[in-house]
């Protein structure tokens, strides 16, 4: 492969955009726990898991590539914004109530499954979509997982100190950004 060539760049540059775009979600939800509180190593375990499903989701669309793309992009789309939805919701209604109701703990292996599903969900549409076109799979996968990564790392630190400046209302605003992005994603 010449990595100088133009259509080369070109697929290049598209990646990366493409990338950047599905990596807001996980800056966003980052944002989000990372106000609630979260340990560094944490930080470091859930953007792993984020990075990973980052890069399985859309394989798994390419895969799926020759399948009716249409009626999967606006599908997983709506399903990711139900989650962050019920999500938002749920972290609103736990900072509300206090200690007596239990917030779903990102520490926890379905929690971390959960949000990295949310936050990774329309990687797969995205990987339906590219699937009927030649292009670089390892590239794409492993640009999306790193930037996935990333920019859940940057999301989760900012929340970080975000949430300790604002105190106790951290998790509240939290739940805020996921369920404003959630309905975001379903209209």
């Amino acid at each position: 492969m010449d990595w100088t060539s133009p259509l080369f760049i070109g697929q290049f540059i598209a990646i990366v955009i493409m990338a950047v775009a599905l990596g807001l979600d996980a800056l966003s939800l980052g944002i989000g726990i990372g106000m609630k509180g979260i340990r560094k190593l944490d930080v470091l375990k859930l953007s792993f898991v984020i990075a990973l499903f980052h890069m399985v989701m859309p394989l798994m669309g390419m895969f799926m590539g020759g399948y009716v793309s249409s009626l999967l992009g606006g599908v997983a789309s709506k399903v990711g914004g139900v989650l962050l939805v019920l999500l938002g919701v749920h972290m609103v209604y736990s900072s509300l109530k206090g200690e007596e109701a239990p917030s779903l703990d990102h520490r926890t292996l379905w929690g971390t499954i959960l949000f990295a599903l949310s936050v990774s969900i329309d990687s797969f549409s995205v990987g339906v979509s590219l699937g009927m076109f030649s292009g670089d799979i390892l590239l794409t996968v492993l640009m999306f997982g790193t930037v996935g990564g990333v920019m859940s790392i940057i999301g989760l630190m900012l929340g970080r100190k975000v949430g300790r400046w604002i105190g106790e209302y951290g998790e509240a605003m939290g739940g805020v950004i996921l369920l404003a992005f959630g309905v975001h994603f379903l209209l």
